[in-house]
């Protein structure tokens, strides 16, 4: 047991040390390229403009970021739509209790921030009791099909059809809508959705936020629906590839014990105490 758990945590930080080490090569020289050409328009604006100091721009700067931070966007006029309107809040309020945290709007007043402290200590243990519900009732029904499939290898089947289905879903067609609503490509659209469903949440990609663009009221509303499916929908795929991932590290560290070979199929054919999808070996 401490074998296996000593693998576990150096697999784990090697993970880490792996993704540290593609990110830093991928993304340090765009960065310093991006920050480079932000210099340089700074200037050419000093140049054009010669009525404005640095000093003057750097305030100015200062004043979109704050702004910025606050959920406004700098583009456009005092016109654009409230953020905190009934669909934007709705939106909001999905973002708190699925622990996505988009990043682009959070509240600015102290009331607002208290009373979303109380709201999220209350509606993420609802959320998880809601997607929770959500697997079994997804889960019980993967048991049915798997039953009603009398084949060899039904297992795979039913495995198959259910990521199959899933991401046709909410990885395949959301993008879709989403490149043609936002005017993003099918590979930025197809990374929201991802990042989103898996409650990374990063706030680079946010829907209903381009002040150019006009939509339909219960746009938002609609995506934070699609959002709690696409969450319970994913996090049964996690737990599918923790298990594989599981099962696969301890047949290679420790040797199979082929008297309980033929216990996870047996148990099958009764009501699971877990909703857990059943992995063949």
């Amino acid at each position: 047991q401490i074998s296996w758990t000593l693998l576990l945590v150096l697999g784990y930080l090697f993970y880490l040390l792996l993704g540290t080490m593609v990110f830093q090569l991928l993304e340090k020289q765009a960065e310093t390229h991006f920050r480079d050409q932000f210099q340089l328009e700074k200037l050419k604006f000093l140049q054009n403009y010669t009525c404005l100091d640095r000093q003057a721009l750097e305030q100015f700067v200062q004043v979109l970021m704050e702004a910025w931070e606050k959920g406004i966007n700098p583009e456009g006029n005092s016109t654009n739509p409230s953020n905190w309107d009934f669909s934007n809040s709705f939106f909001f309020a999905g973002t708190v209790v699925t622990t996505i945290g988009c990043g682009n709007l959070s509240p600015s007043t102290v009331a607002g921030q208290i009373f979303c402290v109380f709201y999220a200590l209350f509606g993420v243990p609802l959320n998880l009791a809601y997607l929770n519900q959500l697997g079994k009732g997804l889960n019980a029904h993967l048991i049915t099909l798997e039953r009603w499939v009398q084949k060899p290898g039904r297992a795979e089947v039913q495995l198959a059809m259910f990521l199959t289905t899933g991401t046709l879903l909410f990885l395949v067609f959301p993008p879709l809508v989403f490149s043609y609503v936002e005017g993003w490509s099918y590979g930025e659209g197809f990374y929201f959705t991802f990042i989103t469903l898996s409650t990374i949440g990063f706030g680079d990609y946010v829907v209903g936020t381009n002040p150019n663009k006009h939509y339909i009221p219960v746009y938002r509303s609609l995506t934070v629906i699609w959002n709690v499916f696409g969450l319970a929908w994913l996090a049964l795929v996690f737990n599918v590839g923790a298990d594989l991932m599981e099962k696969f590290l301890q047949l290679k560290w420790h040797k199979p014990d082929l008297s309980l070979a033929e216990g996870p199929t047996t148990k099958l054919e009764d009501e699971p105490e877990q909703p857990r999808i059943h992995i063949p070996s």
